[in-house]
C-alpha cells in the first residue's frame, strides 16, 4: 500500500473518475484530490464513511459520559435500572 496511489491531481480525477471511483470502492482507502499541489478535498467510498461517522458519534458519547463523571452527574447502577423498570412496566 502506497499513499503516492492515494494522492491524485483534481485533473486525474476529471480524466479518470470511473477507475477512481473503483479503486476507493475496491480498497476502501480514500483518495487525497490535489489541486495546484495543495490538497482540497478527500473521495471516500460510503461504507468507510458510513463506519466513520459512526465511530465520531460513539466517541462523542464517550466524550459525553465522561463529562458527566467529572462534574458528578452520575447515578447507582440500581437506582437506573429500577427507573428504566418502572419505565417500561407503564409503557405496557
Amino acid at each position: 500500500m502506497k499513499i503516492s496511489e492515494d494522492i491524485k491531481p483534481v485533473s486525474y480525477l476529471k480524466l479518470h473518475s470511473a477507475e477512481v471511483l473503483n479503486q476507493v470502492n475496491e480498497t476502501h482507502r480514500p483518495i487525497i484530490i490535489t489541486q495546484n499541489g495543495e490538497p482540497k478535498a478527500v473521495l471516500q467510498d460510503t461504507e468507510s464513511y458510513e463506519n466513520m461517522r459512526n465511530s465520531l458519534g460513539l466517541l462523542k458519547l464517550v466524550a459525553q459520559a465522561e463529562e458527566d463523571i467529572r462534574n458528578g452527574n452520575v447515578a447507582p447502577q440500581s437506582q437506573i435500572f429500577n427507573k428504566l423498570e418502572k419505565l417500561l412496566a407503564t409503557n405496557e
